[in-house]
C-alpha cells in the first residue's frame, strides 16, 4: 500500500504551525531584539522596512509555505492514482481555496480581539461559537458516519458561521466586510490554489516548473519600475483575495514542490533490505543532523547580527563538509537525503548571491534573499527530521509535532478561539499572567 504521509513532513508543517502561533503571543517590549520580527525590533516595535536581518519569528512563515508545496505532491498523486480527471482536480482545488478563502474572512471577524480591544464573556463566548463551526465545517468527520449526520454537522457549522458574520459588529459600527481577513490565511489560499495547479500542469516535468520560477522572477523585478509590468503585479479582479503580487510566495512553494516530489518517490520505491552494511553509520547520521541543525541557527545568527562575509564563508564550508558527509549514497533514503542536499544548498547559495540585493535580507516587504535562504533551512530541517523520525524511528518524541502538523488549521485557531476564551471564562488567566509575569515565563506562556 502507497503511503500518502511523510511524518518528517508533519513534524516540519506543525513545528512551523506552532511557532507561529507562539511569535504572535510573544510579549512587547521585554525580550531581546531576535524574538521579535527583524523589522520591528524593541522597545518601539514600530515598523522599519530598511531593517535588514533574519530571526527565528522571521522563518516560520516560510517554513510552512514551502511545507505547503511539499505537501501537494503527495495530495495529489493519490488523487490522479485513484483515477480522477484532471478537471476534477482542478475543481476541487478552487474549492479548497474557496474554503480557505472564506476560513481567512470569517476568522478575521470572529476574533475577540478584534470585536473588541478588551473583550467580555460574550466576545469569548463569540469565538467559542466560532471555533466549534469552524470544526463542524472543516473537520474530517468519521467514515463510519451515516452520510446523512455528516451533512447534518456541516450545515450546521455553515449555518451558524453565516450568522455570526450576518450579524456581528464592531466598536466603530461597521459590519461584515470583504476586506477585512487574515492575510497570512489569504496568502496560503492563493499558494494552495496556484502551487496545485502549477504541479498539476508541470508533473514530472521539473525544467518547466523552474521555468515558472524565472518568468515570476521577471515580473517581480520587472514590477518595482513604472509601467505595464507594474501595473499587472499589483491589477486584481478581487482585491480582497487576490493579486498577482501574492505568487511571489511560490519562491518558497515550488521548491516545496520539488522536495515533495522527491519524498513522494522515495515513498512509494521498493523497500529494500536495509543492513549495516548498507548504510552510513550513526555517527554519520549524527553529524547530519547536528549540522543541519547548527547551520539553522548560525544562519539566523549570522544574518541578523549582519556578519555577512563571515557568515557566507563559513556557510559555504558548512556546505562542502555536508556534500562529503552525503556523497555516495547506498539506499533509497540516503539518495533522497543526497538529493535534498543538494537542492537546499542551491537554494542557500543562491539566496545568500541575492543578500546584498534590495538592502539585505528581509520579510517585509520580503526579498528574493528571503525566499531562497529560508528555502534552503526548510529543506535542511526536513533532512534532519527525516534522519531522527523515518531513519532512528524516533517518532514518539515528535507526536506532538506531527499531529498538529496533519491538523495545522485547527493549531492556528486553536490559541485565539479555543484555548484563551477557556481561560477567560474560568478565571485561569489572570492567574496565569501572575505566576508568569517575568519577561521570559512569559514567553514560555505563550
Amino acid at each position: 500500500m502507497e503511503r500518502t504521509r511523510s511524518h518528517a513532513l508533519d513534524a516540519l508543517r506543525g513545528f512551523a504551525i506552532l511557532t507561529m502561533v507562539l511569535s504572535g503571543v510573544i510579549p512587547y517590549g521585554v525580550l531581546p531584539a531576535w524574538m521579535y520580527h527583524a523589522q520591528v525590533p524593541p522597545p518601539a516595535h514600530k515598523f522599519d522596512p530598511t531593517l535588514p536581518g533574519l530571526t527565528w519569528v522571521d522563518l516560520v512563515f516560510p517554513l510552512f509555505l514551502f511545507c505547503l508545496g511539499a505537501a501537494l505532491p503527495l495530495a495529489l498523486s493519490t488523487r490522479l492514482s485513484q483515477g480522477a480527471a484532471r478537471w476534477k482536480i482542478a475543481g476541487g482545488i478552487l474549492q479548497r481555496g474557496f474554503l480557505l478563502g472564506f476560513f481567512a474572512i470569517y476568522l478575521q471577524h470572529l476574533k475577540p480581539y478584534a470585536l473588541s480591544t478588551q473583550p467580555t464573556a460574550t466576545h469569548w463566548l463569540l469565538g467559542l461559537l466560532a471555533f466549534a463551526s469552524f470544526f463542524a465545517i472543516f473537520t474530517r468527520l468519521p467514515k463510519s458516519w451515516q452520510p446523512t449526520a455528516r451533512y447534518a454537522v456541516r450545515t450546521a457549522g455553515w449555518l451558524v458561521a453565516i450568522a455570526l458574520l450576518a450579524t456581528v459588529r464592531y466598536p466603530d459600527g461597521s459590519g461584515f466586510a470583504l476586506t477585512r481577513s487574515d492575510i497570512i490565511i489569504i496568502v496560503l489560499a492563493n499558494m494552495a490554489v496556484f502551487g496545485s495547479l502549477v504541479w498539476l500542469v508541470t508533473r514530472s516535468r521539473l525544467i518547466p516548473r523552474l521555468g515558472i520560477l524565472g518568468v515570476l522572477l521577471a515580473l517581480r523585478l520587472a514590477g518595482a519600475t513604472p509601467g505595464v509590468v507594474a501595473w499587472l503585479w499589483q491589477a486584481t479582479p478581487a482585491p480582497w483575495f487576490y493579486k498577482l503580487y501574492y505568487l511571489q510566495y511560490l519562491f518558497l512553494v515550488i521548491p516545496g514542490t520539488i522536495a515533495g516530489d522527491l519524498l513522494l518517490r522515495w515513498m512509494n520505491s521498493p523497500r529494500e533490505e536495509e543492513t549495516p552494511m548498507r548504510t552510513w553509520n550513526k555517527s554519520r547520521q549524527l553529524a547530519l543532523v547536528a549540522m543541519m541543525i547548527g547551520l539553522v541557527i548560525f544562519l539566523l545568527i549570522g544574518l541578523q547580527a549582519r556578519w555577512l562575509t563571515a557568515t557566507a564563508v563559513i556557510t559555504l564550508v558548512v556546505l562542502l563538509i555536508g556534500a562529503w558527509l552525503v556523497r555516495r549514497p547506498r539506499n533509497r533514503t540516503e539518495s533522497l537525503l543526497a538529493k535534498l542536499y543538494s537542492w537546499g544548498a542551491y537554494w542557500m547559495l543562491l539566496g545568500l548571491l541575492f543578500e546584498p540585493f534590495e538592502g539585505g535580507i528581509k520579510k517585509d516587504h520580503p526579498t528574493l534573499s528571503y525566499y531562497f535562504v529560508t528555502a534552503g533551512l526548510a529543506i535542511f530541517l526536513l533532512i534532519a527530521l527525516i534522519i531522527l523520525i523515518e531513519v532512528w524511528q524516533r517518532r514518539r518524541g515528535f507526536q506532538l509535532l506531527i499531529a498538529n502538523g496533519q491538523n495545522p488549521m485547527l493549531a492556528y485557531i486553536g490559541v485565539s478561539f479555543a484555548i484563551m476564551p477557556v481561560l477567560q471564562l474560568t478565571g485561569l488567566y489572570p492567574l496565569l499572567q501572575a505566576v508568569t509575569a517575568a519577561p521570559w515565563l512569559g514567553f514560555l506562556r505563550g
